[in-house]
């Protein structure tokens, strides 16, 4: 069964075979972020989250980019002391404060299919998703320092999990763009398509994803994120543990 939601100004909600896409959809702005959109993302993830028939979740852009950062005219309102939007501050929402954390300690996978440029909170938005699938020649980078900020969304704490420690403080101490190949080759994204086969190429890893009972995929998930802070005994006991858990479900 196939749905779409044309409820939100600034997302597009679909559900189709137990696959929950959402799509940034500012493609006149390539996507840019304001707290709005920020807002309704957050609704459409917990919506999905919180829906059985959703097994899996796919963050993707409309058109050339997936996300080239903040809105700039957004971010400058801000900066002079005026909401620029009807909901929170910009820095006070819950997609810059909670929803990181919420899609890391989510039960279901989400695949960030990054169809173009994914710059500052667009990479950082990209990092707490499972497994990221990037456009060939895409520029991703974490920019924030030209900005005079650091970057958020718990990017201190996955990006050196993800690339190592030398190449975290490479990213964001020059805050310089790099090539999809590059993150290729760094461990930043998992996969690197031809820009039209991104979005395909994510539901295809949504469909291999679903071949698997929901609460085996929820217990790995849990355990990979236990096992990476933890010492090997530690992992191997919870490994035990949760793997008799799902014999007895």
């Amino acid at each position: 069964m196939s749905m779409s939601d044309n409820a939100y100004e600034n997302i597009q909600y679909d559900l189709d075979e137990g696959v929950a896409t959402i799509t940034l959809d500012r493609p006149d702005k390539l996507n840019a972020y304001t707290t709005e959109m920020g807002e309704e993302v957050v609704d459409a993830f917990r919506r999905s989250r919180d829906d059985d028939g959703v097994r899996v979740m796919i963050l993707t852009g409309a058109g050339r980019g997936f996300c080239a950062g903040v809105d700039l005219d957004h971010l400058e309102r801000h900066q002079a002391g005026g909401n620029a939007s009807k909901g929170p501050k910009l820095g006070e929402e819950d997609f810059l404060k909670k929803l990181p954390l919420e899609i890391v300690e989510c039960d279901k996978p989400v695949i960030c299919a990054m169809n173009g440029a994914s710059v500052g909170v667009g990479m950082t938005m990209a990092l707490p998703c499972d497994i990221r699938i990037a456009a060939a020649g895409a520029k991703l980078g974490l920019t924030f320092a030209r900005l005079g900020i650091l970057p958020g969304l718990g990017s201190t704490h996955l990006l050196p999990r993800l690339v190592g420690m030398a190449k975290a403080q490479e990213l964001v101490l020059t805050a310089k763009l790099i090539r999809a190949e590059e993150a290729l080759a760094i461990g930043l994204v998992n996969q690197v398509v031809p820009a039209a086969d991104v979005l395909p190429a994510a539901r295809a890893m949504a469909a291999e994803i679903c071949e698997s009972r929901p609460e085996v995929i929820a217990a790995a998930k849990r355990a990979l994120h236990f096992g990476v802070a933890a010492g090997m005994a530690e992992a191997m006991k919870n490994e035990q543990d949760r793997s008799a858990d799902l014999r007895r479900a």
